[in-house]
């Protein structure tokens, strides 16, 4: 069942029934049939298209927005800043698409002019989260429809309005129909689309778990897979430099999105010399945020999306203290209604504890004292996430050296990570494989042909 329950109120507003089998299978097989008729839709028509549906999201911002602040509980100045990347993302997209679709030659081929074209693969599936109903299907659906793929997309269960916009966007501006299928599916069906050969590639962003899953099936499949996993991204201070700027900088990053956000930093590690004055500063910033109505225009926190979202939090949160962690501030829910929770802090967490390796996903921080760099690149390994990380010194250089023997896919020095679609999104180890955003999101889903003229 796809349903829209308000994490403010508690109150379930509508429900959708998911798709049967036989639907299901139609949604495929309509997405298959496109397929031939947007892959020969020249690339100027494409792109163009898809700028298309940028101004049309833009055109409904507004709209949009409230969406999400029903289905997920976003403050909504946030929601609308969503809708406004998004386009940007799909903007982007088509702008660069030209360019790089036009064959590229290969150099120091010996008797032949070799060159490698980019073709489209076919129907794209796409299995997208809840944390951002819009950018996530913006970066997973512009990338395969410039290039030529059509989409099947199931989004997240409690996400059905965003999902049915989206499909509304599309078909309004695709000139050709059916380019962009969505699909209320289950799981079961998931599976079972992803092994029929009309499905040649699967993008998922969501949980280890949904990864482990959806990567077993594409891999027993054969089928090309991007999956983009949780984070447990460190946040390392390695001197005392601009220390109150830096604390300020960690509490905004941290409460992104009401903390929840697979690239978010979750572990400040902070050398021992700044650690005091940070943690204090940090706890004070993390306690003055406070959770609040999103549909206010100065809430900057929302509830959690879910009741389910907030006993997992306070679950781990529990587990840490109970094993002897210090709370700072927070621990607990808010009110009655809503899935609101308290902003939180814990220090002395070791492992054994479930703060301590899996990934918090809400308001919640973990503070780690360190001797000296060694000792801070050593703790920021010490997880089975490697998605993002931030790192603050005063001597670049000595960032750059850290940041160098990081094990992750994306690291910020001396500030946040720009939000832009020119830089390539993903990580390694438990946080999963291939890129989004960038020139690398754009070449996941196509095949890389050769085709080598032979001098006679």
């Amino acid at each position: 069942m796809y349903r829209v329950t308000n994490p403010t109120t508690g109150i379930t507003s509508q429900e959708f029934n998911a798709t049967t089998d036989t639907e299901a299978d139609a949604a495929l097989r309509r997405a298959a049939g496109a397929f031939p008729h947007w892959r020969d839709t020249p690339v100027a028509s494409r792109c163009a298209a898809v700028i298309a549906v940028a101004d049309s999201l833009l055109a409904r911002r507004d709209e949009l927005a409230e969406l999400t602040t029903t289905e997920m509980g976003k403050p909504i100045t946030a929601a609308r800043a969503e809708i406004e990347t998004s386009a940007a993302i799909l903007r982007w997209n088509a702008e660069q698409a030209p360019a790089r679709l036009r064959p590229e030659p290969v150099d120091g081929v010996t008797g032949a002019c070799a060159r490698v074209q980019r073709h489209p693969l076919g129907v794209v599936l796409g299995v997208m989260p809840w944390n951002f109903p819009f950018y996530q299907v913006a970066r997973f659906a512009g990338p395969v429809l410039v290039t030529g793929n059509t989409v099947l997309l199931k989004h997240a269960p409690q996400c059905p309005t965003s999902a049915l916009a989206w499909q509304e966007l599309m078909a309004e501006q695709l000139p050709v129909p059916d380019s962009y299928v969505n699909v209320f599916a289950t799981n079961e069906q998931v599976a079972d689309l992803i092994g029929r050969p009309e499905v040649q590639g699967v993008s998922l962003t969501g949980s280890e778990r949904a990864g482990s899953a959806v990567g077993a099936v594409a891999g027993a499949a054969l089928k090309k897979v991007v999956l983009e996993l949780g984070g447990s991204d460190p946040f390392i201070v390695l001197d005392d430099h601009d220390i109150d700027s830096v604390a300020d900088s960690a509490v905004a990053a941290r409460l992104n999105n009401s903390g929840q956000a697979c690239a978010a930093p979750k572990r400040f590690i902070v050398a021992e010399s700044a650690f005091e004055r940070f943690a204090e500063r940090f706890v004070a910033g993390m306690s003055r945020h406070q959770p609040a109505d999103p549909r206010e225009e100065t809430t900057i926190i929302g509830p959690l999306a879910s009741e389910q979202a907030l006993r997992l939090l306070h679950g781990q949160v529990t587990d840490a203290v109970d094993r002897g962690a210090r709370l700072h501030t927070g621990g607990h829910r808010i009110g009655d209604t809503g899935a609101f929770y308290a902003p939180t802090v814990l220090s002395n967490v070791t492992p054994g504890m479930r703060a301590y390796t899996e990934e918090l996903f809400g308001p919640a921080s973990v503070l780690y004292r360190v001797a000296d760099d060694a000792a801070a690149v050593e703790l920021a390994n010490d997880s089975p996430y490697g998605l993002g990380s931030t790192v603050y010194a005063a001597d670049e250089q000595r960032a750059l050296d850290v940041a160098r023997q990081l094990e992750v896919g994306m690291v910020a020095i001396n500030g946040r990570r720009p939000n832009v679609p020119a830089l390539p999104f993903g990580g390694v180890k438990r946080s999963g494989f291939g890129r989004e955003l960038g020139c690398y999101g754009l070449d996941e889903f196509v095949n890389h042909k050769v085709v080598a003229m032979v001098s006679g």
